[in-house]
């Protein structure tokens, strides 16, 4: 092993206590990601050391780990400046024609100040090439640092996923759909900590087995950005054809909710998830005006994330393309929230007449019998679903 990532915590370095905690996490993440790569990595509150036989290979696959701000193919030098320059003239690229040096000296006893070390070093890379120095849009930016534990030269920073280390918040249950706006929820609950799991509501014969491969395929991307994704599939034909057969048409959207999210309540206390998950985005569809979400959160008392709630819809299409989910989602297979759905669904439900309308028929057995017929789907790295694309 000879090549050496340096990772940069970014938003970790801002816990006091529980840093220690954020950074083990961030540890296990990586060590779970790269566990068939021949690499060793140390770490302490500002820096994680990851030694390794290929950098480049490394560091695209940190680039989906949240709790990283940045990362850098760096080499470690002996701290004369005579080694720091025959490194750097190395791996600076010979094809670009300006630079800068910017050197942070953490380590305290090295007496030289930051300003004066980049400048002196700057002077020789100016005496010994044909390099010009631009101090405001350089091609290259060479960096320094100069710590306790050595120092280190790189020129190319590459931004990370930032965030939190998924774990450090507990589990949430994702209600997931094949649609364009769940799986980036999914993401970004990820990105805050949160360790997600699916949950999803199919109905046969009304939804097709084309369409559970399509929340597999979503479920899969998204479990690049955690590799600790389940998928529970929950049995809703009986559920969604009584209220088809009973409610208003106004109301089904509403009262289709209501019985997803006691499903969902029930079964992240059966799981241990601390918080409901959702895609849902104010005022996109019928079911998402503040009314709905009144009526819908009424059945439940544990906390409801939203993380695209004030995102517009072009908003949340360039992050699903940014994750690559949005090619698989706009895939034209119905989930059971497009099927059944009224011509002019109520904007405004009423309370009252939603627990009238769940009156007319018992879906206290209906949820019961859904819950305990629910279908779990793990190792999604193991698995290969059916190419929809």
């Amino acid at each position: 092993m000879n090549e050496l990532i340096m990772i940069k915590y970014g938003e970790l370095t801002t816990k006091k206590a529980n840093r220690k905690m954020f950074i083990k996490i961030l540890n296990d993440n990586i060590e779970k990601l790269l566990k068939d790569e021949n690499i060793n990595i140390t770490k302490n509150s500002v820096r994680m050391y990851i030694e390794c036989e290929d950098a480049n290979k490394i560091k695209e696959k940190l680039k989906k780990v949240f709790g990283i701000y940045s990362i850098v193919v760096a080499y470690k030098v002996n701290n004369n400046i005579e080694d720091v320059l025959e490194k750097s003239l190395e791996i600076m690229d010979k094809n670009k024609r300006t630079f800068k040096v910017v050197t942070k000296r953490a380590d305290k006893n090295f007496k030289t100040p930051s300003m004066e070390y980049s400048s002196k070093l700057g002077g020789l890379i100016l005496k010994n090439t044909d390099y010009k120095v631009d101090v405001h849009s350089p091609d290259i930016t060479l960096t320094v640092e100069i710590r306790t534990t050595g120092t280190y030269v790189y020129t190319d920073e590459v931004l990370g996923a930032g965030g939190y280390p998924v774990g450090v918040q507990g589990k949430g249950l994702l209600m997931l759909s094949g649609g364009i706006d769940s799986p980036v929820a999914g993401y970004l609950a990820l990105k805050r900590g949160v360790n997600v799991e699916g949950l999803y509501f199919e109905s046969p014969p009304h939804t097709s087995e084309e369409a559970k491969n399509k929340v597999k395929t979503l479920t899969k991307i998204i479990n690049e950005y955690s590799g600790k994704m389940k998928l529970h599939i929950v049995p809703f034909t009986k559920i969604q054809e009584e209220i088809y057969k009973n409610c208003p048409e106004t109301y089904m959207i509403t009262i289709m909710r209501r019985m997803m999210y006691r499903i969902a309540e029930k079964y992240s206390k059966k799981i241990n998830a601390k918080a409901i998950i959702n895609g849902e985005s104010i005022g996109q569809v019928a079911s998402q005006t503040l009314d709905s979400l009144m009526c819908v959160n009424n059945v439940t008392n544990m906390p409801i994330i939203r993380p695209v709630a004030c995102f517009d819809k072009l908003e949340i299409i360039e992050l699903a393309k940014k994750i690559n989910t949005y090619e698989t989602s706009i895939l034209p297979y119905e989930d059971c929230c497009t099927i059944f759905v009224p011509k002019h669904p109520v904007i405004k439900p009423e309370l009252e007449k939603c627990i009238e309308y769940e009156n007319l028929f018992d879906f206290k057995p209906l949820i019961e019998d859904a819950i305990n017929n629910i279908e779990t789907i793990t190792n999604f790295d193991e698995n290969k679903f059916e190419d929809l694309l």
